[in-house]
């Protein structure tokens, strides 16, 4: 289970450190995509193949649906931690992302999120100010 948040500094490569406490989970890889929001997410193997399986029971007779996994797979790309930790965070993401030398990592139970630090803090007003109207409309 991945919790917690962090801040670290991409290299001048676009690397970047994973905090030490998740580095075993990524032992075997990972994959990083494109998140909602703007900002990306970081999942194990098998972390990435229950999202698969949980994406496959959308229809792909649905535009938003066919939509969700473009937006989702054509940005997705395997990774492996180097020696020191850290993971190369391709272009193309740090550019959707706005990532450019602070990433706020924010833990999220199955995966982690990588944030442009002020995205983040403009998220977190939202957590802030609205967290009770959100939790009230998803209970239903």
């Amino acid at each position: 289970m991945f919790l917690g948040k962090f801040s670290h500094s991409l290299d001048d490569r676009g690397r970047v450190a994973i905090p030490a406490r998740f580095r075993d989970e990524f032992e075997a890889g990972l994959v990083i995509s494109r998140g909602f929001e703007r900002c990306l997410t970081v999942y194990t193997p098998a972390g990435w193949e229950e999202l698969k399986s949980r994406l496959a029971g959308l229809s792909f007779t649905q535009g938003d649906a066919r939509r969700v996994l473009r937006a989702i797979f054509s940005l997705a790309f395997d990774g492996r931690l180097d020696g020191q930790g850290r993971v190369l965070v391709p272009q193309e993401l740090r550019q959707y992302a706005e990532i450019h030398e602070s990433v706020t990592i924010v833990g999220v139970d199955d995966h982690l999120e990588l944030w442009e630090p002020a995205r983040w803090a403009a998220e977190q007003a939202i957590l802030d100010s609205q967290l009770p109207e959100i939790a009230e409309r998803l209970h239903g």
